[in-house]
């Protein structure tokens, strides 16, 4: 058996140029991609990674808590006690935690130490928490709004070009109540029937603008309306979910199940999108199964590279999201095919950067 001792952390940041792609134009995340890589090496030699997706500049103030507040914590431990070890870290950081920086750092540690406990198992994460099912459904995401009514349009078409069954747009922020309506209703008559539709306010009404709105929207047969309303309005999103018969559905933004409770205690939202950066994959496990016992599906925010690994490990993994955010930095894909992506079956979650992005792309000062 190999010792688990956590010898050593490393922190990279990497500060990537985006492909040239088409199909990015629009995004509104700066010039370049920005990750913060987190490895945890333990005495045998076992080394896990885990990583955020940074779309702010957050990443020199997450290093600095890992610095200060995490990893003082968690040399010498041992890294298969991934629930003792986020337990520990969450009281440790209680009085300045509880959510933001302090839980993205404490996430991207909690990828690591499972990625490691998988390697060390020789499993990969969906078959050490118990495999369900090998290949999930995914969207195609990123119909961005900044690239207009046609550019959302001509991205879905290429989605279903290649076999997706559902795709993501925006609305709100940009333009009017009225344009973003003839959005849709355009976006409905270019997919045809067949075609799910996802529409994205990323927290940019009211209540009242989205149970408006909503109500017009379900003339075109729209699957869901994610984060209608900022983060906090519990009573909004319930208000919107108890006005409306299209799915409201959001989650992204909460930090841990805590921060959802209020989902959980007045269950109208059908469907959860937990990010694995507001918890780490040990939260996510724990806001599937809290949501299961409700009825409720998850379909997490972004990293589906990541994500299939829990996804296909529950019975209730509802849809990934794709947006080919970082297709390009991966030494192994873990590719969509036909709307379709397949959990991989390497140990731990699988992932390694490309080496040559580390060594081009690392910050140095």
């Amino acid at each position: 058996m190999s010792d688990m001792t956590i010898k050593s952390v490393r922190i990279t940041m990497l500060r990537v140029p985006w492909p040239h792609s088409r199909w990015l134009k629009g995004h509104a995340f700066g010039e370049t991609r920005n990750f913060l890589v987190l490895e945890a090496e333990t005495q045998g030699g076992i080394v896990g990674m885990g990583y955020l997706f940074l779309f702010r500049p957050a990443m020199r103030t997450i290093a600095a808590c890992l610095d200060e507040c995490i990893v003082p914590h968690v040399i010498g431990k041992d890294a298969s006690e991934v629930e003792r070890i986020w337990q520990d870290l969450w009281h440790a950081t209680m009085t300045y935690g509880r959510g933001g920086i302090a839980m993205m750092a404490i996430s991207a540690l909690d990828i690591a130490l499972w990625d490691a406990v998988g390697k060390h198992a020789k499993l990969p994460l969906h078959r050490l928490w118990g495999h369900y099912r090998s290949d999930l459904p995914a969207y195609g995401s990123g119909c961005f709004r900044g690239s207009g009514g046609d550019g959302m349009i001509a991205k879905a078409l290429n989605y279903k070009e290649r076999g997706y069954k559902a795709i993501k747009m925006q609305v709100a922020h940009v333009g009017s109540l009225a344009s973003d309506l003839d959005n849709v209703k355009r976006m409905r008559e270019a997919l045809g029937p067949d075609i799910a539709i996802m529409i994205d306010v990323n927290m940019g009404w009211t209540a009242d603008v989205a149970i408006q709105m909503g109500r017009k929207f379900q003339d075109y047969d729209v699957y869901w309306l994610e984060e209608p309303v900022v983060a906090d309005d519990f009573a909004g999103y319930l208000r919107i979910a108890e006005a409306l018969d299209l799915r409201i559905v959001g989650g992204e933004t909460h930090f841990t199940r805590f921060d959802l409770k209020p989902f959980f205690e007045h269950p109208r939202l059908p469907i959860l999108q937990p990010d694995p950066m507001r918890g780490g994959l040990t939260e996510l496990r724990k806001i599937a199964t809290v949501a299961d016992t409700w009825g409720m599906t998850i379909a997490p925010h972004l990293f589906p590279e990541l994500n299939v690994q829990l996804l296909a490990s529950i019975p209730n993994g509802l849809w990934i999201e794709d947006m080919g955010l970082a297709d390009d930095l991966w030494l192994d894909p873990v590719p969509v095919h036909n709307g379709m992506i397949t959990a991989p079956e390497r140990p731990g979650h699988g992932l390694a950067f490309r080496p040559e992005i580390v060594k081009d792309c690392t910050v140095t000062a």
